[in-house]
């Protein structure tokens, strides 16, 4: 969580999309992220999650694989459907490869009710 979104900056390759904008933006309502999942935010490029009642944690929604956007939040993981990876909601850790590198941490706020990046 040190790293700023600054850090989320990426080489995209394969199936990624373009870069993505600077932190300090309003992501949506806490209230849309659910406990023990998450919610990615693909035109941000970032997923944020929340492993237990009120901790919230985010991350590059780009695997480490190819570069595809990651497409769930289920189970306790954040997937790819590129290719299989899973990522765990708590530190962005590789449950499962093929991805030998976790996802990149962004940091997140949560005022008012509001999650922003920044």
């Amino acid at each position: 969580m040190a790293a700023g979104a600054a850090g989320l900056t990426a080489a995209l390759t394969a199936c990624g999309a373009g870069g993505r904008s600077g932190g300090g933006g309003v992501l949506g309502k806490a209230s849309e992220i659910p406990k023990g999942g998450g919610k990615i935010f693909k035109a941000e490029q970032v997923v944020v999650t929340q492993p237990e009642d009120g901790q919230f944690k985010a991350f590059s929604a780009v695997c480490t694989h190819a570069g595809c956007i990651v497409g769930e939040v289920a189970g306790g993981t954040i997937n790819c459907l590129c290719h299989g990876s899973k990522f765990d909601i708590t530190d962005g850790s590789v449950e499962d490869g093929p991805a030998t590198k976790p996802l990149e941490p962004a940091k997140v706020n949560v005022k008012g009710g509001s999650v922003t990046l920044g």
